[in-house]
């Protein structure tokens, strides 16, 4: 069996995290909320396999909470997310946060599913915020995954 380890992003990385977020996310820009992000910039997690990376976790810290930017796991079914996400909790308890949270969209079911199976909670739904997201980032798509139409911003969050 093989073990899938998480450490901290570091420099060699940078080349691999620009691909994976441009190849899953149109660009190294994400929006969430109406702010955009560098998530190329931003510290984070990697998830690795025999030396090879399979997974990202890109966060942030602002007054108490930890917001989860981005999350890529390369193979489903495998812990990659998983671990990735556990990293980060733990990271966050260390650093007194008291809530860790993150913005997913209205039609990303499969993390919709992921992320209240491991304890996060709806909390708010931002209606329309991705119209307001496309004027930030051209990139994002008018229709998302199962052929829903990509439109509001689902905000979940985890009491720590």
């Amino acid at each position: 069996m093989v073990t899938i380890n998480v450490r901290p992003i570091n420099d060699t990385d940078k080349t691999w995290i620009n691909y994976i977020l441009t190849d899953r996310w149109g660009s190294t820009a994400i929006v969430t909320r109406g702010v955009l992000y560098a998530a190329n910039e931003l510290p984070g997690f990697v998830a690795v396999e025999e030396n090879v990376p399979v997974g990202l976790l890109t966060y942030r810290f602002d007054a108490g909470a930890c917001e989860v930017v981005s999350l890529d796991s390369l193979s489903d079914g495998r812990g990659i997310g998983s671990s990735l996400l556990k990293s980060v909790e733990q990271f966050a308890k260390e650093k007194k946060c008291n809530r860790i949270w993150l913005i997913t969209t209205n039609d990303n079911l499969h993390a919709l599913q992921f992320y209240q199976r491991k304890g996060y909670v709806l909390v708010a739904v931002h209606r329309n915020a991705i119209e307001r997201s496309r004027q930030l980032k051209s990139q994002i798509p008018i229709v998302g995954k199962d052929g829903i139409l990509l439109r509001d911003e689902i905000e979940l969050e985890k009491r720590l």
